[in-house]
């Protein structure tokens, strides 16, 4: 029974080490990131986890702000990509 239950946590472990690892790598990278970045970071990382893809969370994200006036378009691209260097590597 031990051993049962010790092979069952050890490929739980396994099966969820890297995605941690990967998100952990994701928010260091993030921390880098100016702040239009970050802002995009933050607001497009809970669907990227959820498994939307990185090009369209950064749009859902970024087109409100252009649209509203809190990020000129320059600035939301040039952010998006920054952003989305760090987000790649939460897949």
């Amino acid at each position: 029974m031990r051993v049962l239950v010790g092979v069952l946590l050890a490929a739980a472990v396994m099966c969820c080490g890297p995605a941690l690892a990967d998100r952990a790598a994701a928010d260091r990278c993030a921390a880098a990131l100016p702040a239009a970045s970050k802002t995009l970071y933050d607001g497009a990382l809970p669907a990227v986890v959820g498994g939307t893809a990185v090009p369209d969370a950064l749009r859902a994200v970024a087109r409100p702000l252009v649209m509203n006036g809190s990020m000129s378009r320059d600035v939301a691209r040039s952010a998006a990509e920054a952003a989305g260097a760090c987000l790649r590597q939460v897949n």
